[in-house]
């Protein structure tokens, strides 16, 4: 299902796009942090208050100490910067634990479009500000026999930047990698910090909004959002255009 759609964001003339630069959590994997952040929330406040939609608002796309305090503070938690430091070690051990139980799943349309963008050869990054992402797309084989990760040219996960989403700093330095001018590039984010990285980026942002949240991802200022990422024409991309496939 295609999300509702809007204009606004587009400018009077899309520069041509050349280059792709994907987020990993949400957006080419199911990787289990939401669920580590929930469970790990025991001792400082119930559990069943982390929901999705708090995680997607307060939480994702941001660097692990920053994501603790986000969101010990959307919960009202007392003190929450004194305790999101061990906050944030126990959703790391948790993250551990859920990824060597082989919890970690690949979206199928996300994979189809690394390999179209691949088949067209355009170059590509991976920029993700999890420390766990290296280790959680080594996991996932492709058809050619490669690992997900050696599908991309360039790859920013984790590199230690001053400030986190939703500055533009991790976008900026995959499009410097990769020797493409931002303006050039379109980045894929499932969250609304993301989406404001690229924008303040200078690059064209699409959503993916796996959870219903395609109103948070316009809001951010996204070019374009999708519900699946096979809703994208590759044969637009091939002429350097982001566009919808027909109906």
């Amino acid at each position: 299902m295609i999300a509702s759609k809007s204009t606004k964001a587009w400018p009077d003339s899309p520069p041509a796009l050349t280059a792709g630069i994907f987020d990993v959590d949400g957006v080419l994997l199911a990787s289990p942090h939401e669920r580590a952040w929930r469970e790990a929330l025991q001792g400082f406040a119930d559990p069943e208050n982390f929901t999705s939609a708090m995680y997607q608002a307060h939480v994702a796309g941001k660097p692990r100490l920053s994501g603790a305090l986000a969101a010990l503070e959307a919960l009202g938690v007392p003190d929450a910067g004194r305790q999101a430091a061990v906050y944030a070690e126990r959703k790391q051990k948790r993250l551990e634990e859920l990824i060597e139980a082989g919890t970690v799943m690949a979206f199928p349309d996300a994979l189809r479009l690394v390999r179209a963008l691949h088949t067209l050869g355009w170059p590509m990054a991976v920029a993700s500000s999890s420390r766990n992402a290296n280790q959680m797309m080594r996991v996932i084989r492709l058809d050619s026999g490669q690992s997900l990760l050696d599908a991309f040219g360039v790859n920013v996960c984790g590199r230690d930047l001053r400030e986190g989403k939703p500055n533009p700093a991790i976008f900026l330095l995959a499009a410097e990698e990769l020797g493409i001018e931002p303006e050039h590039c379109f980045v894929v984010e499932d969250a609304p910090a993301g989406i404001e990285a690229a924008r303040a980026g200078g690059m064209t942002a699409l959503g993916v909004a796996r959870r219903g949240d395609a109103a948070l991802l316009w809001a951010a200022g996204a070019n374009l959002v999708v519900t699946s990422l096979d809703e994208i024409a590759i044969n637009e991309l091939a002429d350097q255009r982001l566009c919808l496939r027909p109906n």
